[in-house]
């Protein structure tokens, strides 16, 4: 460490013993930085410089920062770092201050450098000094230069903006995009808030920083007293210059804002054709007023991001309308099956930017038949647009109606291509139908121009089935070839079928055949279980993208030692009809005394209860319910809810009144097994109980 014994605010013994003239004319004060702990004593002369009580400096230069602008105290820090670095005796460096009025003073400091032997910095003393009067008209031009370096760095981040802008297709893109590295915030803005009008209210989409919401304002009415309220309402910009007018002018809000330091504010109405759609506000918190440039720039800027978020909102409108037709499309439940086990899966392609390209026409169904037959079906309808998808709903239904009549496989293909050709529509379909007897194992499979099937025994291989095929539907109608071969195969207890959609299979740059080869290596390294083998594929084709959409279904032959359907109740459970509830709990409770099962009849009773109202609380359709008593290796009774939404129920810490968030751990610690299936557009939440034997 160098000497301390000299004072520790006098300059170097090599220093002048007389100041320059220049430094006489201005205030001048001295620093002394001991490097080892950070801090930095200061005579009055210095506080004075920075405009700085005595009290309110505690020797941490940090506590400047409120008197050194971002941008000043960014280049100070290079200067001293630099010299520190390269070995220098000294440093010396211009820079602003803004004092307590908030005016801006040029400031000079020049420091001198202190090393121990080994050349490492220990200590630095030196000199701060107000150099207004020395800069003179040098400091109005260099004002007048940083003026236009910001101006065409706020221009700069303008046109980066706007660019990007030009790729957000949703409210959150164009949210992400303001926040990001080119975004709003290198304005000099320290946060950003946003709200969107819907129904005469204002909801806020954008918080601003993590800490800073104020409550009551998720939603507000355009009437009432908030900055982005009247900018909405007057359709023109609202330009706060300093606190004092914050406060004046919007005394419910200003409170709520006070820790997060806000000089000035910029709200910026949303308005597109006239109409107000939203609002944006920048919030400042080391500058005062706007400059008539700053001004412009702003409303420029916000009518941009107007124009980019009513895009934004257009195409998550067509997007609700077009999810909500494929889903309308598609089988709303599936039914289960006595002696399989069975998984769906849809997942939707993204093609560029269009909306009406992110649905398609692919399709599963899992058809009933007398017997104790079922009938699989995958298909395909050409396109990928809402034509699709309505093409699609209207096949899947008369297929299904051919199928339930009873005819043969052949006879259902060849009516589903008639009905395509005389729909009066250009779409051709890939169709591949499968009808299986569960209990002999038999499946006749008919296939129109779509992918082979896939077979995975119980040995952990898999097989691609080479099924003999006809032409798509639609198209073997117009040319007369309506003979469809039906290929027979047979199900081992235990065996998985899966049909799917190309979208599962192809890959770019590989054909076919390699992509089949690909699918069935993934299927015999996959999960036994159904669902769990579904998601498993699904998450491979989320992961490669692509531009095709994917509809998959599983049905895995039970084996003998499986559980098999015995008596079997139901009962539909609407919303508001407490009536109906009441019956559903009374039958769970007289089954479950009448089939031997007492022992376990208030964990059964209780799981049920709080299934079933979880259905009706977070979903917005009816509840069925289903009791069956499962018999094989050992006596169960099996509970399962249904519901028509597709969200998958998660566990949650309780909350503080100790009785919210426990429904999925009640399930948990009183069932012996319990898990979600997927029922096309729903799901069914089920769970199984161990119980006595019964009659």
């Amino acid at each position: 460490m160098a000497d301390r014994g000299a004072s520790a605010l006098s300059p170097p013994d090599d220093w002048p013993a007389q100041p320059d003239p220049i430094l006489a004319l201005n205030r001048m004060g001295s620093f002394d930085w001991d490097l080892d702990t950070g801090l930095m004593a200061m005579d009055a002369q210095a506080h004075a410089v920075f405009d700085v009580r005595p009290d309110e400096y505690d020797d941490h230069p940090e506590t400047l920062s409120k008197r050194v602008p971002p941008d000043e105290a960014r280049r100070l820090d290079t200067a001293v770092s630099q010299a520190l670095k390269d070995g220098s005796e000294n440093y010396g460096a211009y820079f602003r201050l803004r004092r307590r009025d908030g005016t801006l003073r040029w400031t000079h400091t020049q420091g001198y450098i202190r090393r121990d032997d080994t050349g490492r910095p220990r200590r630095i003393i030196g000199i701060i000094r107000d150099a207004t009067q020395e800069l003179g008209e040098s400091d109005a031009r260099l004002d007048q230069a940083a003026q236009d370096g910001a101006r065409r760095q706020q221009a700069s981040v303008v046109e980066l903006t706007t660019a990007a802008l030009a790729h957000a297709r949703t409210v959150q893109d164009v949210i992400d995009v303001l926040k990001d590295t080119h975004g709003v915030t290198h304005l000099g803005a320290t946060s950003l808030v946003m709200g969107l009008v819907e129904a005469g209210r204002i909801r806020l989409v954008a918080e601003g920083p993590v800490g800073s919401f104020v409550p009551g304002t998720r939603v507000t009415r355009i009437d009432e007293p908030y900055p982005m309220s009247e900018a909405v309402r007057t359709l023109g910009p609202c330009f706060i210059e300093s606190p004092e007018e914050f406060a004046e002018r919007y005394p419910v809000l200003w409170p709520h804002l006070t820790d997060l330091k806000i000089t000035s504010a910029a709200y910026l109405p949303l308005i597109v054709q006239a109409r107000p759609i939203g609002a944006m506000g920048l919030l400042y918190s080391d500058r005062r007023g706007f400059t008539t440039e700053e001004r412009d720039i702003l409303v420029a800027l916000g009518s941009s991001i107007a124009q980019s978020m009513q895009r934004a909102m257009f195409y998550e409108q067509e997007m609700d309308l077009a999810q909500g037709l494929q889903q309308a499309m598609l089988p709303r439940t599936i039914p289960s099956v006595p002696g399989a086990d069975v998984a769906v899966r849809y997942r939707a392609a993204t093609i560029g930017g269009s909306v009406g390209r992110d649905i398609g026409g692919d399709w599963y169904d899992l058809i009933p038949l007398p017997g104790g037959r079922v009938g699989a079906v995958i298909g395909d309808v050409q396109g990928h647009d809402t034509h699709a998808a309505a093409v699609m709903g209207q096949l899947r239904i008369v297929l299904r109606a051919y199928a339930a009549e009873g005819h043969t496989p052949a006879a259902v293909m060849a009516r589903a291509s008639v009905f395509l050709h005389e729909l009066d529509t250009d779409r051709s379909a890939t169709c591949l139908y499968a009808e299986a007897d569960l209990t002999t194992g038999v499946l006749q499979v008919v296939r129109a121009g779509h992918i082979d099937p896939l077979v995975r025994p119980t040995d952990g291989s898999c097989r691609r089935v080479t099924v003999p095929g006809g032409l798509p539907l639609g198209l073997s109608a117009e040319f007369g070839r309506l003979d469809y071969p039906v290929a027979t195969l047979e199900l081992d207890p235990g065996d998985t079928l899966l049909l799917c959609t190309d979208g599962l299979v192809e890959q770019p740059g590989a054909d076919l055949d390699d992509g089949m080869r690909t699918l069935t290596a993934l299927v015999a390294t996959g999960p036994d279980d159904v669902r769990d083998l579904a998601d498993r594929l699904i998450d491979v084709a989320a992961e490669r993208g692509g531009d095709d959409d994917v509809a998959l279904l599983l049905l895995r032959r039970r084996g003998p030692e499986g559980p098999q359907s015995g008596r079997r109740l139901q009962r539909h459970v609407a919303p508001g009809d407490p009536a109906a509830l009441t019956e559903a709990r009374h039958m769970i409770r007289t089954a479950v005394g009448a089939w031997g099962a007492r022992d376990r009849a208030d964990e059964i009773e209780l799981v049920a209860d709080e299934l079933i109202t979880n259905a009706l609380m977070h979903t917005e359709g009816s509840a069925i319910v289903t009791l069956r008593a499962l018999t094989g290796s050992e006596h169960r009774l099996r509970v399962e809810v249904e519901d028509s939404s597709s969200a998958l129920p998660r566990r949650r810490e309780a909350g503080e009144s100790g009785v919210s968030g426990r429904g999925l751990l009640l399930v948990d610690l009183l069932t012996d097994v319990w898990g979600v299936e997927a029922r096309g557009g729903g799901k069914a939440v089920w769970c199984e109980f161990v119980v006595p034997g019964h009659d």
